[in-house]
């Protein structure tokens, strides 16, 4: 998922994309451990993702405060 595929999501989405990396991420290093994935780097692929997903959360999360400070 691309950095503008990202920013279209809402921020419940963002949230929900986020557990699910971090599930995934979790998941990949149990298969590590147990010898069924041999690529290693697909942790880094996945930390990136996860990276990106809360840049992007972060930065809609300060945008809503933004607007609710200026509607005050």
């Amino acid at each position: 998922m691309s950095i503008n595929d990202l920013r279209e999501l809402s921020i419940s989405e963002l949230e929900t994309k986020v557990s699910e990396l971090k599930k995934e991420l979790m998941e990949s290093r149990f298969s590590l451990a147990t010898s069924q994935i041999e690529d290693t780097s697909i942790f880094k692929k996945i930390k990136k993702q996860i990276a990106q997903a809360n840049t992007v959360l972060n930065q809609k999360k300060r945008e809503d405060m933004m607007k609710a400070d200026n509607n005050e």
